[in-house]
């Protein structure tokens, strides 16, 4: 298992390379949060560059008293996120990258409805509420480390999962794809947190 703490007091000390460890460690989590709350491959690909740099540049301020690692690296990545969507135009909408996978045209038009669909339904979250779900939901943190991540108390977190939750169910509930296989239901079509 990682030691963080050493991996930090040899950064810290001068051996930069060994923040390596720390950015294999997390790089996917960062990433798939990143694709969950912006949408598009690239702006996650660049923001987790960022929050990677931003961490290593500030990494004398981690104190594991208050945090873990992880949790402190999510805020950086959750607040980057909040910082970049409120700079995109309310007017644009994101565009969400397709799957690498090659289904047939009936298979291919409901899936790719299907995502547009729940990425429209994302996107209409008020930004409390999408950051709070994508964590819970896509992320699978525990609602007291969201609650660290977004500063707010326990209940909070439980309120906006839950108000998300209802806000994607009525945006959602009125499609029906006419031609739904197992492998194309909006859920599948949201990057998730290998298990």
């Amino acid at each position: 298992m990682l030691d963080e703490q050493h991996i930090i007091a040899k950064v810290l000390a001068g051996e930069t390379a060994a923040f390596r460890g720390l950015v294999d460690t997390y790089q996917q989590t960062v990433f798939l949060f990143a694709c969950n709350m912006l949408r598009r491959t690239q702006d996650a690909e660049d923001l987790t560059q960022e929050v990677f740099v931003a961490a290593f540049q500030n990494l004398r301020t981690f104190d594991p008293a208050r945090a873990r690692f992880s949790t402190w690296l999510m805020t950086i990545a959750r607040n980057r996120c909040c910082s970049q969507l409120k700079r995109r135009s309310l007017n644009t909408p994101g565009d969400v990258d397709s799957a690498d996978r090659q289904p047939g045209p009936e298979e291919a038009a409901s899936y790719h409805e299907a995502r547009q669909r729940l990425s429209a339904a994302l996107e209409s979250l008020p930004l409390e509420q999408r950051t709070a779900f994508v964590l819970a939901e896509i992320q699978e943190l525990p609602h007291a480390e969201i609650g660290v991540i977004e500063g707010i108390e326990l209940g909070t977190v439980k309120s906006r999962v839950s108000r998300a939750r209802e806000r994607l169910r009525e945006a959602l509930k009125a499609w029906q794809p006419v031609h739904q296989a197992a492998s194309t239901r909006p859920q599948d079509s949201v990057p998730r947190r290998p298990t």
